[in-house]
């Protein structure tokens, strides 16, 4: 591994913008850097994953990560990027969402570690929530220009926007307390850098004009320096927006996006992604990805990079032992898993593998009584279209219950149910069916 974290962040492709003078700054020693998280929801999904692994690259370096949930911020909105104003948040929504975002973050980071460099978590309404609007206006107003502001583009976006919607003063301040954020950091923890996606540059970048003119006609004046670096905004190959699934967001929490789905995801990105991806979501290092990459492209049918990446980044977010489940469900559609494999699926994970395949209800009382096949494949579910052809499907041996071949004297009952209420029901390799006790 590089002793150097910016050539490391940037051969992995996470560094867009880098102020002068920064990588000079990291090399020197321990350097306090944070990066803020807006509370919008109550848990994270993959966009969040890249400032999360540049926080752990940070540390890794020697550096000390600090992460900044939002709770005074995520009270106003942050207008990067956004075409219209945002519906704030009311307390109780925004207290929840702050301690889930608390609680996805303590997953990556130990914030209760006692080395030198030890993460640290902060919320900006700690700072904020007594600070009065005329102090503010007087204290901090008054160092930043309304040119300053204006200039930037997430303001000048909104303020030429067609829709003429414009912009509240409310998420005009956005950058100021932003800004104020990373001076409070600086003056309390000596945090002299703050990083972030490649879209909030120009907040990150009126934090540090904040730090320089606070100081401006001290003794500390020459030395109150801080330094900006912001990484790229993760996209697909193909246009579309990464880190969303025909359902939606992928999220880290596993009661929102399961752990099997959150594996597929990334089993199933393209070719051209996962040759990226790789450098960005996991930390392997470089001589490993640089054989990986070239392994796959003598052999990418194989799809080793994506399987590699689905490995690191499953078991990164939720644990070795979930990603061999998340495999295991996956080998299930392929045959390759027993009676056992299937009963230790949850029911949430069940209905995604099986994701499209036709269900039946049958009573519970009629399977722990016992269900005869013939009715199972045919009177009681309309899987098969007759009892004769239910008899021929089971005299072929076509026919298996939670992928085992059975004859036509098997007796569906209790012990068959998968979670206490499915039976899978198979007609050769492909042709599945799900019997729903009820």
């Amino acid at each position: 591994m590089s002793k150097n974290i910016v050539e490391e962040l940037q051969w992995r492709g996470l560094v867009h913008d880098i102020m002068p003078g920064t990588e000079e700054h990291l090399n020197k020693g321990m350097t306090t850097a944070y990066i803020g998280f807006d509370p919008t929801s109550d848990s994270l999904h993959i966009g969040s994953l890249v400032p999360i692994i540049l926080l752990v690259h940070l540390q890794k370096f020697g550096h000390k990560p600090v992460a900044l949930v939002g709770g005074a911020t995520g009270m106003i909105g942050d207008p990067t990027g956004k075409s219209d104003e945002r519906n704030l948040l009311d307390e109780a929504t925004l207290a929840k969402n702050v301690e889930g975002i608390k609680g996805v973050l303590s997953r990556y980071l130990d914030f209760d570690s006692s080395a030198e460099n030890a993460p640290v978590l902060v919320n900006n309404y700690d700072w904020m929530k007594d600070f009065t609007f005329i102090d503010f206006a007087r204290d901090i107003g008054k160092r930043i220009t309304v040119n300053y502001m204006m200039a930037k583009d997430s303001v000048k976006k909104r303020l030429s926007a067609e829709s003429g919607v414009g912009m509240s003063f409310t998420e005009f301040t956005y950058q100021l307390i932003q800004g104020y954020d990373f001076y409070h950091l600086y003056k309390t923890m000596g945090c002299t850098l703050q990083m972030g996606g490649s879209d909030q540059w120009g907040n990150i970048t009126t934090g540090t004009e904040l730090i320089r003119r606070m100081f401006a006609g001290s003794d500390a004046e020459e030395s109150a320096k801080a330094y900006a670096m912001t990484c790229p905004l993760i996209t697909k190959a193909d246009g579309s927006k990464f880190g969303k699934s025909e359902g939606g967001n992928v999220w880290l929490d596993a009661t929102k996006t399961s752990v099997y789905k959150f594996y597929q995801f990334w089993l199933n990105t393209s070719d051209e992604d996962a040759e990226k991806y790789i450098k960005i979501f996991t930390f392997l290092d470089r001589e490993t990805v640089e054989n990986l990459i070239r392994e796959h492209k003598e052999a990418p049918h194989q799809r080793l990079l994506q399987k590699t990446l689905a490995k690191e980044v499953t078991s990164f977010v939720h644990s070795e032992e979930e990603y061999e489940k998340a495999v295991k469900a996956s080998s299930i559609l392929f045959g390759r898993s027993t009676s056992e494999d299937l009963k230790a699926l949850d029911a949430t994970t069940f209905l995604e593998v099986f994701d499209g395949v036709p269900q039946a209800e049958v009573s519970l009382a009629d399977v722990e009584a016992g269900l005869d096949m013939i009715g199972a494949l045919s009177a009681r579910s309309g899987f098969l279209k007759s009892n004769g052809e239910a008899r021929r499907a089971l005299k072929e041996n076509s026919i298996s219950v939670n992928q085992e071949k059975v004859k036509e004297d098997y007796v569906i009952g209790k012990d068959d149910l998968i979670n206490g209420q499915f039976v899978l029901l198979q007609r050769g390799k492909k042709n599945y069916f799900i019997l729903k006790a009820v």
